[in-house]
């Protein structure tokens, strides 16, 4: 410990991280500010305050630690399955700004405290008041994502492919190809309010029960069952994060179609989700980029066979 305060102050701190994200993720069911907040200060300034106990720590050395820490942490995450390469990529920019913060504040307090007791229970405190926090914070309100096209095709033949459409052709978008599912095909059980349409993607079928049906101009529908939204990729194993399962949730859908002319027709398709997983703002800007890929794909496709039947 004395011979390698370095190692040692980076083990512990991975101990505790991953502790942290177990009952918050397995304990509580919650990606809340312990997750994405907490754990990556203390990523930050755990390791520099605990080698500050053996050797003085430079502030080049705080910032050593600390994103040494970070990067045998996102090791051990793959390892061991606890998370796949493509969501850590997307919350590492914020997980770094973070860790920074921490490898500051464990520079500038390593120098100014000595009394390790007092560290310890703030951070624990801490820990458990956001805890706390994340168990009763949910999202109110499906934020709706809208996107829109411009048809060159009369506006009952947009209706007759929005309603049902045919496989598309594979995706060439880069996004597709990290595992985020995308819709193939849709169909539609019956016509009229109360129809069953399922929108198929490649993880599985969206149940999607027809809420307006205002031919040619609104489709509106509800979701009752939707697949889980990526198939993570891991190096080494086969893995199911909890993430997938229900803390992004699509509520309810349309497609608005506004006659521009007899051949010009604009299709606008709307989306209401959630995204339980916490900071919202930051999730928010990952989940509407990506909703709005899936819609361009699908109104992309609407577009050429309404266009190429004209």
């Amino acid at each position: 410990m004395k011979k390698r305060p370095g190692l040692f102050a980076i083990l512990i701190t991975i101990a505790v991280v991953f502790l942290l994200w177990i009952i918050s993720i397995y304990g509580f069911h919650d990606y809340g500010l312990v997750v994405f907040f907490i754990a990556p200060l203390l990523i930050g300034f755990l390791p520099s305050f605990i080698y500050s106990r053996f050797k003085p720590v430079t502030y080049n050395k705080a910032f050593g630690l600390g994103f040494s820490t970070l990067g045998f942490t996102v090791l051990a995450m793959i390892i061991f399955a606890f998370e796949g390469i493509i969501c850590i990529f997307m919350a590492l920019p914020f997980l770094a700004l973070l860790v920074m913060i921490g490898c500051v504040a464990g520079w500038y307090v390593s120098r100014k405290v000595k009394n390790e007791r007092n560290i310890l229970w703030i951070i624990t405190i801490t820990s458990i008041a956001t805890m706390s926090f994340d168990v009763v914070n949910h999202p109110d309100e499906p934020v709706p994502v809208r996107t829109s096209v411009i048809i060159d095709a009369p506006i009952e033949t947009v209706w007759s492919n929005v309603v049902t459409f045919d496989t598309i052709p594979e995706p060439t978008d880069w996004i597709f190809s990290t595992g985020i599912a995308y819709p193939t095909h849709a169909t539609i059980n019956g016509r009229g309010k109360g129809a069953i349409r399922y929108c198929q993607f490649t993880t599985g079928s969206f149940v999607e029960p027809i809420t307006t049906w205002d031919e040619p101009d609104l489709l509106a529908f509800g979701v009752t069952k939707q697949p889980i939204p990526m198939n993570e990729f891991n190096p080494f194993w086969d893995i199911h994060p909890k993430h997938l399962d229900g803390y992004f949730k699509s509520h309810k859908g349309q497609f608005k179609l506004t006659k521009l002319g007899k051949n010009k027709t604009k299709l606008e398709g709307t989306t209401w989700y959630t995204v339980d997983i916490s900071p919202e703002f930051y999730w928010k800007e990952w989940s509407e980029f990506i909703v709005h890929r899936i819609h361009q794909r699908v109104l992309n496709h609407i577009k050429k066979e309404s266009e190429s039947t004209n």
